[in-house]
């Protein structure tokens, strides 16, 4: 077996926009033996992925766990990260490695001066470049999630045939649409609405639910990242902000309706099918001088308008959503 180590430490959508890599190579390399290295919190992400044979977890002092690496053989190491942490793990281990470029500094002309120097490249391609020396090719098939398979819903929830599944939770603020906006879409929908997010979106989900209608359900800080997976697998359409749940969505081949605020799709992180036609929309206001003010996201508007979600059509989103509806 030839032992290939797949480095990506974050985050949820990160780790999802890797999955291609990971499949490719286990399918294109015969006698490939995948491991991939990430942190803790994420192995529920890729613990039920067929194409990994052994998933890693930075469970230990950075130092401990790269000596512990180094004396399982492998050939190279992929890393999709590249930080500092990979950094040292690559120079212990002391083996060829193909390294992801971030572009880090193309994204930060972006950010402070506005001009774009980024190649027009989905981060899925740029990620599938970094095995291109091996052979191996991006198959087309776009994102992978995989679910476990006795994975259920809690007894108290029951969830119609049909339902758009709103994801309003975001790491940044900057990146989260006001609530007096996602109550408006909500009150317009013509479905019924599943709120999805984590414990820290749960006092909004049920303000949010309280003011938009009987029609809308608040699951936020109720559900696993597997059942909140499984409920966007289920939906007819996801609206979504630039987060995780948003790229679980691209990988069950869901329509989307995503709303980008700080961030802008020239990052190269929008939805991401491969070669299959999903319909998707991206809301966005173009043209703002501020725009993007991080390639990340802040607490906080710098600028305190917040325009680049204050200015959303909540009529527009709402209506394709409908539109999206098979």
């Amino acid at each position: 077996m030839r032992k290939f180590l797949i480095i990506r430490f974050s985050s949820i959508g990160d780790i999802v926009l890797t999955t291609p890599v990971i499949r490719c190579l286990k399918q294109q390399i015969p006698d490939a033996e995948v491991h991939v290295l990430t942190k803790p919190a994420l192995k529920q992400v890729l613990e039920h992925n067929p194409y990994i044979d052994h998933l890693h977890l930075l469970d230990k002092p950075l130092l401990v766990k790269a000596i512990e690496l180094k004396s399982m053989g492998f050939e190279c190491i992929i890393d999709l990260h590249n930080n500092l942490r990979t950094r040292i793990i690559k120079s212990i281990l002391d083996i060829t490695a193909y390294s992801f470029n971030k572009l880090n500094f193309e994204k930060s002309i972006l950010v402070k001066l506005k001009s774009n120097l980024l190649p027009l490249e989905h981060i899925v391609d740029r990620y599938m470049n970094t095995v291109a020396a091996l052979g191996v090719l991006n198959d087309g098939k776009g994102l992978d999630y995989f679910l476990p398979n006795e994975i259920t819903f809690p007894s108290n929830v029951k969830l119609p045939s049909s339902y758009t599944a709103f994801a309003i939770g975001a790491q940044h603020f900057t990146k989260r649409l006001p609530n007096a906006k996602i109550i408006d879409i909500c009150k317009q929908s013509t479905n019924t609405i599943v709120l999805l997010g984590g414990k820290e979106d749960a006092a909004n989900g049920a303000l949010i639910a309280s003011q938009s209608g009987p029609h809308v359900l608040n699951l936020c800080g109720k559900l696993s990242l597997a059942q909140s997976a499984l409920a966007v697998k289920q939906a007819s359409v996801v609206i979504t902000h630039d987060t995780g749940l948003m790229h679980i969505a691209a990988a069950f081949k869901k329509p989307i309706v995503s709303v980008w605020g700080n961030t802008v799709p020239e990052f190269g992180m929008t939805p991401y099918y491969g070669t299959t036609y999903i319909r998707n929309a991206k809301f966005e206001i173009r043209n703002l001088s501020c725009r993007p003010c991080s390639k990340i996201g802040f607490n906080n508007c710098p600028k305190k308008h917040f325009n680049c979600m204050q200015l959303q059509n909540s009529t527009a989103i709402a209506q394709e959503a409908i539109q999206s509806i098979a």
